[in-house]
């Protein structure tokens, strides 16, 4: 058994997932993705899941796993993951960790702390709090509190919101200082490579792929969700796209804003992306400028592995030795 993990983050629209089926075509391996929101059945397109095709080609485990109704957390990710992972390399091959949650990342890679349980009776005292006050007020509460965990989070991610100021009012502690005690129980032998690209470029990317989801059917997807008795304040329909789409489909602002906000806030998530994983000297990172097709970057993240783990070469299908 290979005793090995590798794990590719980046911002959204660098092209982890690309790189990582080219990968596949490299050595024997196979993808799990750390997507919170492409867990999701019948959320497709405003997750940009990698078609149909593409997944027969390279197998994506953790896709499609829950209903747009669950709740799902990092712990229930961290959960589902390690079996996987085991599973991988007991059969000699290399699990691919591939995407950009950062938490959900840090769950499998490092561990997860543990917190005060929930408590619904105060989550639902911040959520009447947040109605009363307007939208991001509680962002506003967590800064004050706790302004490094505000920072990794982007101020209409509620959940998380209200789970991080569920800990510090239940423990007295921000969850950030849980966050910075030590990993418990760290993988062995885990490589962990970045891709990032100039500002602007990864901004026009994220620009083009928005009006691409919408070209789609990106409307219409929500529009099903909704017609399907999806709830808009659900978690999965808060994520990206879905819910600037919901209030064009709401009547509160027209197509175009839906399209403009749901490629500022792409932008916006991108850079928060980037702010968490660039704390994490671990990273080896990759400028996509130099290394602009996948099958380049494949190629160098190869050489990364033989690198840090030369027991890796035994992956190596014949035709790249």
């Amino acid at each position: 058994m290979l005793d090995a993990l590798l794990v590719i983050v980046g911002p959204t629209g660098v092209g982890k997932s690309e790189v990582a089926v080219d990968l596949v075509g490299r050595l024997r391996a196979e993808i799990i993705s750390c997507d919170s929101r492409q867990i999701y059945r019948e959320m497709d397109i405003g997750t940009a899941k990698s078609s149909p095709e593409v997944r027969k080609k390279a197998f994506h485990h953790l896709i499609d796993i829950a209903s747009p109704r669950e709740v799902f957390s990092a712990a229930e990710f961290k959960r589902r993951a390690e079996p996987i992972i085991k599973r991988v390399q007991k059969k000699n091959r290399l699990p691919l960790l591939v995407g950009g949650s950062g938490l959900y990342i840090r769950a499998v890679v490092d561990g997860i702390f543990v917190g005060p349980g929930r408590d619904q009776d105060l989550r639902a005292r911040l959520r009447e709090k947040e109605e009363r006050e307007g939208r991001g007020s509680l962002y506003q509460e967590l800064k004050r509190v706790d302004p490094a965990a505000a920072s990794h989070l982007h101020c209409h991610d509620e959940r998380r919101v209200i789970r991080a100021l569920e800990v510090y009012y239940l423990s007295g502690r921000p969850i950030s200082s849980y966050q910075r005690q030590p990993p418990y129980s760290p993988l062995p032998s885990t490589v962990m490579v970045g891709l990032r690209m100039e500002r602007r470029a990864l901004y026009q990317l994220i620009n083009r792929r928005v009006d691409a989801m919408m070209e789609e059917g990106l409307v219409e997807e929500v529009e099903g969700l909704l017609d399907k008795g999806y709830d808009q304040d659900l978690p999965s329909m808060q994520g990206l796209g879905y819910r600037q789409i919901v209030g064009y489909l709401k009547g509160k602002y027209s197509r175009e804003e839906a399209v403009r906000l749901t490629k500022r806030d792409t932008r916006i998530f991108a850079k928060h992306q980037l702010s968490w994983f660039n704390k994490d000297s671990r990273i080896i990172w990759l400028d996509r400028e130099k290394f602009p097709t996948p099958g380049e970057a494949s190629q160098k993240i190869v050489e990364i592995l033989l690198q840090k783990l030369p027991k890796v070469r035994e992956l190596i299908h014949s035709s790249q030795d």
